[in-house]
């Protein structure tokens, strides 16, 4: 067990997570959500709209926060 390869965590990119944060608006509200590694809220913007245009519109402050967050493995 000991040889065994650890699989590390993907790194999150901030441009790809714009350009999924970009098709929120036309096409799959909260995508980048679920890109960043968070499900629940990305349920959340789905079924709301991204709470109605205005958590995604705020979401475009806090994002390279969010994927900071998503490669230290930091719950946000």
């Amino acid at each position: 067990m000991a040889n065994e390869l650890v699989r590390s965590p993907q790194r999150r990119e901030v441009g790809t997570a714009y350009a999924l944060w970009a098709l929120s608006f036309v096409l799959l509200p909260g995508i980048h959500r679920f890109y960043l590694g968070r499900p629940a809220s990305g349920i959340i913007w789905l079924l709301t709209g991204g709470l109605c245009g205005v958590g995604t519109i705020i979401d475009a402050i806090f994002l390279p926060r969010m994927v900071e967050d998503s490669n230290a493995g930091r719950g946000w």
